[in-house]
């Protein structure tokens, strides 16, 4: 990972290693879900009329789900640049003054990579609306080939940018210590710890983030139950993985020394 270029727009994942023949422990790939387009005859959404009457659609019940996203996509597009512009803001300022960032960029540089605004790069993401209804959006991802993205279309404010930038330097740290098996060729299981570590040290699972931000009030084992859920979501995302049973039972194979190794950390500070 030393000077590796910016990630192109929109890639949130390392790019995809040629198809190996299917083990135990990495099944065939799936096919890939479709994704729909908007049609203002299914949505009621009319990406030819202005803003303000689509808006008062949608508030008055006219815009289905679906069309609600297609929406929001075209007003990230028409606010792209001062999305970027306030992200790059934020990234700036968490090399020069968060803890955990420079920490973490610190300990990169110790194992002879490099982060800094070359290739930690702000781009907008587009999200797609698959067939089922579900919505496939991001606030970032990491590739070994070229850094870190921030999905500054997604990004609320400074803090979430700061749990989002701190997961991604994680998966860094990860791949330059131990060269991670991204996509499962071989196994899932480099993914899945690679991701229970992320979520347990970057601070997007703590108290307040899931109690304030995801109305999870839950007092007991919440930041158990946060670091395992986007673990099998994140390793449900690779292609070799099955399905949900298959991205659980995987998460469950490493749970315990996963969530136990808190390097390059001494305990979990966020």
């Amino acid at each position: 990972m030393a000077s590796p270029s910016p990630p192109t727009q929109g890639s949130a994942t390392p790019p995809q290693a040629p198809a190996a023949s299917p083990s135990p422990d990495s099944p065939a790939a799936p096919a890939l879900p479709r994704f729909l387009p908007n049609d203002p005859a299914r949505t009621g959404y009319d990406p030819t009329a202005s803003w303000w009457l689509s808006y008062f659609r949608i508030v008055t019940g006219g815009v289905t789900p679906e069309g609600i996203n297609h929406y929001r996509e075209d007003r990230y597009r028409v606010h792209e640049a001062r999305d970027c512009a306030r992200c790059e803001t934020y990234r700036d300022w968490l090399f020069a003054n968060s803890p955990t960032v420079r920490f973490l960029r610190d300990k990169v540089a110790a194992l002879n990579g490099r982060l800094d605004e070359t290739n930690v790069v702000c781009r907008r993401c587009p999200g797609r609306v698959g067939e089922d209804g579900s919505v496939v959006r991001q606030s970032g991802g990491f590739s070994p080939d070229h850094g870190i993205l921030l999905c500054a279309n997604e990004i609320r404010n400074r803090g979430h940018l700061e749990d989002t930038l701190s997961h991604e330097m994680v998966h860094a740290w990860d791949h330059l210590r131990w060269n991670v098996d991204w996509v499962g060729k071989k196994s899932l299981k480099h993914a899945a710890c690679t991701e229970i570590r992320a979520s347990m040290l970057s601070g997007e699972c703590r108290w307040t983030r899931e109690s304030f931000t995801r109305g999870n009030w839950t007092l007991t084992q919440q930041f158990q139950d946060c670091v395992r859920k986007r673990a099998v979501q994140s390793v449900m995302a690779r292609p070799t993985c099955k399905d949900d049973v298959h991205a659980v039972r995987v998460v469950n194979e490493v749970w315990d020394s996963c969530f136990s190794d808190k390097r390059p950390f001494e305990e979990v500070y966020r």
